[in-house]
């Protein structure tokens, strides 16, 4: 990933806890990740207790602030919706990520004819957010049923970093499938722009995987945390 503003403290730390983090299993791959919720108890991958200390010890490494103000922030900022050139794993692959992201979280997917397998027109969510099975279908009345979310929301993170990050890196936290994924339609509306602190998944079980989910974005891209939200991603972790 690029990173090209001037400040760039804490970065060798950062960068190992996060590789740590992925070692351990504590998100999920970005390009061939596994299908959402498939996580037992929260995090996938070499054991709870691992995950937990990982994550833990990566969380140390996000400076906690202040929410910055909201002024000046414009969907446009993170450059335009749903790209296929970022520099993330899995971009630049012939497909815009909303469909790589369907592709991937769906399952019993079908493809458009004609589109070399990149254009869902159908397909099932299990979605991690509510635990409910979701039918979608591709159309203008019926593909809001199933959204991308951003697991780090635009918003929260441009009131926490991104204000200081160029374009094409904020182009690239848009679109990075470690910050996305396919749930419900209306439970993303009800989240909007919350952080850990304000909501979290009405499905207990991935509680775990969600709040690491965002601890690595956060370190990754170089944001903060507030205190609400830091204590919050921990009483979760200590649950898992």
């Amino acid at each position: 990933m690029r990173f090209r503003s001037a400040t760039r403290p804490r970065l060798f730390l950062i960068a190992t806890a996060v590789a740590a983090l992925a070692l351990t299993g504590c998100a999920a791959p970005a390009a061939e990740a596994m299908p959402t919720g498939s996580a037992d108890n929260g995090i996938p991958g070499a054991g709870p207790a691992a995950g937990v200390a990982t994550t833990l010890a990566v969380l140390e490494t996000i400076p906690v602030k202040g929410r910055a103000p909201k002024t000046g922030y414009e969907r446009d900022l993170f450059g335009p919706a749903w790209t296929d050139d970022v520099a993330v794993a899995g971009g630049r692959n012939g497909c815009d990520t909303r469909n790589d992201i369907l592709a991937r979280d769906l399952v019993e997917t079908v493809f458009k004819a004609g589109t070399g397998n990149c254009v869902v027109l159908t397909g099932t969510l299990h979605d991690p957010y509510t635990g409910k099975s979701i039918a979608f279908t591709r159309g203008s009345g019926t593909s809001s049923a199933v959204q991308i979310d951003h697991v780090v929301a635009l918003s929260d993170a441009w009131q926490k970093g991104a204000q200081q990050l160029d374009v094409p890196t904020r182009r690239d936290f848009a679109n990075d499938p470690r910050n996305l994924l396919a749930v419900d339609g209306p439970t993303n509306q009800q989240k909007s722009d919350g952080d850990a602190a304000t909501w979290l998944p009405s499905a207990k079980s991935y509680r775990c995987t969600y709040v690491s989910k965002q601890v690595e974005v956060k370190a990754a891209y170089r944001l903060w945390v507030t205190q609400a939200e830091k204590d919050s991603i921990t009483r979760v972790l200590s649950s898992c």
